[in-house]
C-alpha cells in the first residue's frame, strides 16, 4: 500500500513538472473570457447598416480567439441593442459597466450613441474604441480612439475632396442643392458642404432640413425638383437616401449628379434608381484596397456572412471596413499595453502608429485624429468604386454624370 501511495504522488508530481512547463496551457484552460461590452443599433433607423457592424465584429472576434485570443485568453463579446436611440446607448453602456462587469469596451455605430458611450467611459475611466464618429471637435476625452478617419477638420476637407472630384469631371456642377437630417453628424458635415461649396463657385439653390426619423419625404422632394440643381448633396444616415430617392422617383425627378453622406451601403448600391450616386470611402473591394494585409480573408468571410445575415450587398466597403478597423485598433492596444489598464492602453494608442486595413492610423492629433483618409466613391453597374482621387480609383473607373 505505502508502494502504491509513492508511485501515485510520483505521478501527481510529474504532471505538475508538465504543466509547469507548458505555462499558457494551465492558464488558457482555466482563465475566465476577456468581455468586451458594445451596444449596435440592431433595431431602428440604424438598424441597416449596424447589422454590417455586428457581422464584422463576429467575424473579428472569431479570427482574434483562433489567434489565441488576447494576453492568452479567449475573448467573448457581449452585445446590446441601443434600438437607434442614444439616451438607452447611455444605460446601456452604464450596465455594461457596472452590471456585467466588461473588461474592455468597443463603440456603438453613429455619432450619436458614439458620444452617449463616450460620456459612461469617460466617467468610467475607460478606453473607448469607436467605428464612425462624425464630428472630431465633440471628441473631448482624451481615451478614445476613432477608427472612422475623417481628420480634425472634415467639415471643411471631405466637402472640399467631393467638390474637387466634381471640378475634374466633364460636366462641373454651377448650382447645388443642400438637404440635410438633423440627425448630428451628417447636418454638421451638410452645414459645412455649404460653406465649401460658395467657395467653390457653386451656386445655392435651396437649402432643406427635416427631423431624423422623418418618413414624409414627399415636400423635400418637390421642392428638390422645383429648384432643379446640378448637384444634390444629401445629408442623410441609413436608409434616409433611399426614401429620399424613392420620393423623388414618385414625382418622375431623377437628380443629374447626387452626393450622400452616411447611406446604407447595401440598399444604396443595389437601388436602381441610384445610379451614379456619390458618398465617400476608406476602402472598398477593388484595388489597391484589397492589397491590405488581411483583406483577402476578411472580405471572403464577409462574403458569407454577410449573405447569410441577409445583407443585401456583401461587399466589404467603408462602413464594414471602419469596422474592423476599430477591432484592430483595440487589439493592438492591448497587446501592445500587454496590459487589460485603459490608461496602459490609451498611452499606446496615443504613441504609435496602428497597422489596420484602412493602413497606418495615428491618434497624435486634435482630439485623438489623425489623416483624412475620406476619397469619393459611386455606384456603378450596382456596386460601390472609387473614383477620386485617381490613385484609388477601381481599374477603369473614373466619375460618371448623367
Amino acid at each position: 500500500m505505502a508502494h502504491d501511495r509513492r508511485r501515485m504522488l510520483g505521478i501527481a508530481l510529474a504532471g505538475c513538472i508538465a504543466l509547469a512547463a507548458m505555462p499558457g496551457a494551465f492558464a488558457q484552460g482555466t482563465q475566465p473570457p476577456i468581455r468586451i461590452g458594445s451596444t449596435l443599433a440592431l433595431t431602428g433607423p440604424l438598424a441597416a447598416t449596424s447589422l454590417v457592424h455586428k457581422v464584422v465584429g463576429e467575424i473579428y472576434v472569431e479570427q482574434l480567439n483562433k489567434r489565441g485570443g488576447l494576453l492568452g485568453r479567449q475573448v467573448e463579446w457581449i452585445v446590446k441593442d441601443d434600438q437607434s436611440k442614444p439616451d438607452l446607448a447611455r444605460t446601456l453602456y452604464e450596465q455594461l459597466i457596472t452590471s456585467d462587469k466588461v473588461d474592455l469596451l468597443m463603440g456603438p455605430y453613429a455619432t450619436g450613441a458614439i458620444l452617449s458611450a463616450m460620456g459612461v467611459a469617460q466617467r468610467f475611466n475607460k478606453v473607448l474604441v469607436h467605428h464612425t464618429f462624425g464630428i472630431p471637435s465633440m471628441a473631448k476625452y482624451e481615451m478614445q480612439f476613432p477608427a472612422w478617419s475623417l481628420g480634425a477638420e472634415p467639415a471643411t476637407t471631405v466637402p472640399t475632396t467631393v467638390f474637387n472630384a466634381l471640378a475634374a469631371s466633364p460636366k462641373p456642377p454651377k448650382t447645388i442643392a443642400v438637404v440635410t437630417s438633423k440627425f448630428p453628424s451628417v447636418h454638421f458635415m451638410s452645414l459645412g458642404a455649404r460653406d465649401v461649396a460658395k467657395r467653390h463657385g457653386l451656386n445655392e439653390v435651396l437649402f432643406l432640413e427635416w427631423d431624423f426619423g422623418n418618413l414624409d419625404y414627399g415636400p423635400i422632394a418637390a421642392r428638390i425638383k422645383d429648384a432643379k440643381p446640378d448637384f444634390l448633396w444629401v445629408g442623410a444616415i441609413g436608409l434616409e437616401g433611399n426614401q429620399l430617392l424613392d420620393a423623388l422617383n414618385k414625382i418622375d425627378y431623377s437628380p443629374q449628379e447626387h452626393f450622400y453622406m452616411y447611406p446604407a451601403p447595401g440598399p444604396m448600391s443595389k437601388s436602381p434608381l441610384a445610379k451614379n450616386a456619390l458618398s465617400m470611402t476608406v476602402f472598398e473591394e477593388h484595388p489597391p484596397y484589397t492589397s491590405a494585409p488581411g483583406a483577402a480573408e476578411f472580405i471572403n468571410l464577409y462574403h458569407e456572412r454577410a449573405a447569410k445575415a441577409g445583407i443585401p450587398d456583401t461587399s466589404v466597403e467603408v462602413q464594414a471596413a471602419a469596422s474592423y478597423t476599430a477591432w484592430q485598433i483595440l487589439e493592438a492596444g492591448v497587446k501592445g499595453a500587454g496590459s487589460l489598464d485603459d490608461k496602459a492602453i490609451a498611452a499606446y494608442l496615443k504613441k504609435n502608429r496602428i497597422d489596420t486595413i484602412q493602413g497606418k492610423l495615428r491618434f497624435d492629433g486634435p482630439s485623438n485624429y489623425g489623416d483624412d483618409l475620406m476619397r469619393v466613391k459611386q455606384v456603378q453597374n450596382g456596386r460601390w468604386v472609387t473614383v477620386y482621387p485617381k490613385e484609388y480609383a477601381a481599374p477603369g473607373a473614373s466619375l460618371q454624370v448623367q
